[in-house]
């Protein structure tokens, strides 16, 4: 299975109430995003990060990386200056800008910041992106809002965990269509 996530800030203590995450501390966060990764991912299944998966972690990269299931991919956002800390290879699949992917015939761009073009875009390909959160003010949003063709990763959006394809579209939907707030299980 092929899942995606953005944004999980592992560490960030600041990310709680930025994003107002419904957590008390910390490490109450990290551990249910750490629990709802592993409760979802095998070891047989790709994850691919969209940014940001840890930023003023106490914790070491590799630990972290350690904890969590699955093939992780890489696409590096702002706040991945961890990486330079670390060798990559033993942990990541891959670790790039921007990857373009096809899955089940369609044609996926990721990367961390929402694009306004990206290849296929007139063929019905799809740009995934993360760094936005749950951030409606983001200049960027009506273009975001009104095209089914972005989807966000961000774990503010989508249960605070990794999600498949259709998952992600389905929480996209509520996401621009409504004010909800993520629950913190699917």
């Amino acid at each position: 299975m092929t899942y995606f996530t953005a944004d999980l800030h592992l560490g960030h203590e600041g990310i709680i109430r930025f994003c107002n995450r419904p957590f008390t501390s910390v490490s109450e966060m990290d551990e249910v995003l750490i629990r709802n990764w592993n409760s979802r991912i095998t070891d047989r299944d790709d994850v691919y990060i969209l940014g940001d998966l840890m930023h003023k972690s106490k914790k070491k990269p590799e630990n972290v990386l350690g904890e969590l299931k699955g093939r992780k991919h890489l696409i590096i956002g702002n706040h991945d200056g961890w990486l330079k800390d670390i060798d990559a290879g033993k942990y990541l699949v891959e670790v790039e800008k921007m990857i373009e992917l096809k899955m089940n015939g369609m044609e996926l761009t990721l990367c961390h910041y929402p694009l306004l073009s990206w290849p296929h875009m007139h063929q019905g390909g799809y740009c995934i992106f993360g760094h936005i959160h749950n951030n409606r003010e983001e200049s960027a949003w009506p273009f975001i809002r009104e095209n089914p063709f972005l989807l966000n990763a961000g774990v503010d959006v989508n249960w605070y965990s990794p999600v498949l394809f259709s998952e992600l579209q389905e929480n996209n939907k509520l996401f621009k269509e409504s004010s909800r707030s993520c629950k913190t299980t699917p």
